[in-house]
C-alpha cells in the first residue's frame, strides 16, 4: 500500500506550507516535532499488535495518521487506514506483522525524505 515510487521523490510539503503562510522556520518546527514523536507513536502501535490488543492499536495507528497527510504521505496514512480498520474489525490480523513491517521500513525511508525537506528549507532561513 505505500507507493515505493514517493519513497524517492520529495515531499510534498503543500499542506504546511498552506497551514504556515510558507514559513520555513514553522515547517522545520513541524518536521522536528513529527521526528520526536513519531518513533514515539509507532512504539506504542508495534506493542499493541505484538500484544494482539487490537483495540489499542486501532487507537495508535488512528493517532499517527493524520501526521502524514502533514508531510505530503497520504499513501502511507491509506496504509495506517487499513491497519487501525483491521485492528478495530478484528480482520486479517495474521496480516498485522507484516503491515506492521511494511509501515517500520517506510518510516526510515520518511526520517530521510523529512531531512532532505528540512536542509532545503534551512537554506532558506
Amino acid at each position: 500500500m505505500i507507493n515505493e515510487e514517493k519513497n524517492n521523490s520529495p515531499l510534498d510539503l503543500s499542506y504546511l506550507r498552506d497551514m504556515s503562510g510558507d514559513s520555513a522556520e514553522f515547517m522545520i518546527e513541524m518536521i522536528d516535532m513529527f521526528k520526536l514523536q513519531t518513533p514515539l507513536y509507532v512504539a506504542d502501535l508495534e506493542q499493541s499488535i505484538l500484544a494482539e490488543d487490537w483495540e489499542k492499536a486501532a487507537g495508535h495507528a488512528h493517532k499517527i495518521k493524520p501526521t502524514l497527510s502533514y508531510v505530503g504521505r497520504e499513501d502511507a496514512r491509506v496504509h495506517l487506514q487499513h491497519i487501525e480498520t483491521n485492528a478495530r474489525d478484528k480482520k486479517d490480523l495474521s496480516d498485522m506483522p507484516k503491515a506492521l513491517q511494511e509501515f517500520n521500513d517506510f518510516i526510515a525511508i520518511l526520517y530521510r525524505q523529512l531531512d532532505e525537506a528540512k536542509a532545503d528549507l534551512e537554506k532558506r532561513l
